[in-house]
C-alpha cells in the first residue's frame, strides 16, 4: 500500500526541507534516524558516512554546538556531556585502565576529589594528590602515571598553575594532561595554546551562563576526542539536544558577559582588600595573589568573575555574614549572570576532612562569591552592609 502525500510528509526527515534557512541552530528533538538502505547502515558503521544513526551517539544540534565550542577554545574537536562530573568520568575513563595512577592537584573541586579518592579506587585506577606547584617537576610522575588532572584557577581559592610548565612536564613522562578551566573561561585562558592535552568546562557554569542548563564540555585533538567520544556512547554520557540548543545560545554573549564578570569581580576584590573588613581575599588580579604573575601571564582576557574570601577562619563569623546577603543569592554553583554566594565547606568540599581541607588551602570561615553582571555599586552596597 503507498504512503498519502500528508503519511510521506510526516516520515520525510526533518532536514529534507531545503527551503528553510534558519538563523538558530535547530533543536533536532530525535531519538534516531532515518537509512534508505542497508548500503546506507553498512557505509555509516564503516566510517564511510556522515548520517546519523542513534542521539546517544550524536546528534545535530550537539555537533552543532560542539563545532563551536572547539572554535571557541582553538580546539581540533570538542564534544558535549551531560554535565561537568559526566565530562570529567570519560575523560578519566578513555584515557586510563586498570593499574593506572592519576596524578592530581590537591586544590581542586570536591566532586573531582570524590570520584578519584573513593569511586575510581574500586576499579583499580589509583590517584596520588600532590601540591598544585609540584605538576611543573616531571619528577612527579611515575611510570604508573597515565593522567594528570588539575585546575586553574582552582576552586575556590583561585590558585593558579603555570599551565605550560604542567603540559611541558606530562609530555616529557608521557602522561596525558587535562585541565579543569571552568573558571577561566575560554575568553580569559587558552590551555590548548599552552600545550595541555585536553581541556574540560563544566559548561553548566560560564558556558552557558543563565543558571538553567546542566552540561560539561571536553576539548582537544581529533585523536584524543575519538577516545572521549567512544567512552561517551558506552557510558551514555551525551547531553540532550535541547540542552545543547541553550548552551549554544548561551556561548554567543559569553565575550560580552565575561566583559562585566571580569570587570565587576576586579573592583570588588579591590575594594575587599582595602575594606580591611576580610582577612584575605583570593583573586588572580590582585597583585597580592601569590600566583597572580602567572594569572597576568596566561589569562590575558581577565581574570574571571570568582572571588573566595576568608572571615578568620571563623564559620560563626562566615554563616552571619552569609545569612544577611540580599543581592547575592545563597546557591550552589557559579557562573550565570546573578550573583551567587556558597560557603566551600557546606557545597563544593563539603565532606572533606580536615586534612584534605588543609591540602586545599581551605578553612571554614571561607565564602566563595559569584560575581554577576548586576551593577557593580549595588553588589558593593550588598557586602558592605553583611559585613557591618
Amino acid at each position: 500500500m503507498k504512503h498519502r502525500p500528508a503519511t510521506d510528509a510526516i516520515h520525510r526527515g526533518e532536514g529534507d526541507d531545503r527551503s528553510a534557512s534558519p538563523l538558530t541552530l535547530p533543536i533536532y528533538e530525535t531519538t534516531t534516524y532515518v537509512f534508505e538502505n542497508a548500503a546506507e547502515v553498512e557505509a555509516y558503521q564503516a566510517g564511510q558516512s556522515d548520517k546519523y544513526l542513534y542521539s546517544r551517539y550524536s546528534n545535530p544540534t550537539v555537533v552543532g554546538v560542539e563545532q563551536k565550542l572547539a572554535a571557541l577554545e582553538g580546539a581540533e574537536s570538542a564534544l558535549l556531556l551531560a554535565s561537568g562530573m559526566a565530562a570529567v568520568t570519560t575523560a578519566v575513563l578513555s584515557t586510563t585502565k586498570v593499574g593506572d595512577e592519576v596524578v592530581c592537584s590537591s586544590a581542586l573541586y570536591g566532586g573531582t576529589l570524590h570520584l578519584l579518592a573513593d569511586l575510581l579506587s574500586r576499579f583499580g585506577i589509583t590517584t596520588r594528590f600532590v601540591d598544585p606547584v609540584a605538576l611543573a617537576d616531571p619528577t612527579t610522575y611515575s611510570d604508573r602515571t597515565a593522567l594528570a588532572w588539575f585546575e586553574s584557577p582552582s576552586n575556590p581559592t583561585l590558585r593558579c598553575v603555570d599551565i605550560a610548565a604542567v603540559a611541558e612536564a606530562c609530555r616529557a613522562r608521557g602522561v596525558v594532561s587535562v585541565i579543569d578551566s571552568t573558571f577561566a573561561t575560554p575568553i580569559n585562558q587558552r590551555p590548548l595554546a599552552l600545550g595541555v592535552d585536553i581541556v574540560m568546562h563544566s559548561a553548566t557554569k560560564y558556558l552557558n551562563g543563565h543558571s538553567d542548563v546542566t552540561a560539561g564540555m571536553l576539548a582537544g585533538s581529533v585523536e584524543r576526542m575519538k577516545a572521549c567520544a567512544y567512552a561517551r556512547k558506552m557510558l551514555g554520557t551525551v547531553l540532550d539536544p535541547a540542552a545543547a540548543y541553550a548552551v549554544g545560545r548561551g556561548v554567543k554573549s559569553l565575550s560580552a558577559r565575561m566583559a562585566v564578570h571580569n570587570a565587576n569581580a576586579l573592583r570588588l576584590a579591590e575594594w575587599l582588600e582595602e575594606s580591611g573588613r576580610v582577612s584575605r581575599v583570593y583573586y588572580p588580579g590582585l597583585p597580592s595573589h601569590p600566583d597572580h604573575a602567572v594569572a597576568t601571564r596566561q589569562m590575558p582576557g581577565g581574570f574571571g568573575g570568582m572571588i573566595c574570601i576568608d572571615l578568620d577562619g571563623d564559620y560563626g563569623r562566615v554563616t552571619r555574614f552569609f545569612d544577611r546577603l540580599q543581592l547575592f543569592k545563597r546557591a550552589a554553583s557559579l557562573g550565570g549572570i546573578e550573583s551567587l554566594i556558597s560557603l566551600p565547606v557546606l557545597t563544593s568540599q563539603y565532606g572533606h576532612t580536615d586534612a584534605q581541607l588543609a591540602a586545599a588551602g581551605v578553612t571554614r570561615g571561607m565564602a566563595r562569591l559569584s560575581v554577576g553582571i548586576e551593577d557593580v555599586d549595588d553588589l558593593k552596597a550588598d557586602l558592605e552592609q553583611a559585613l557591618a
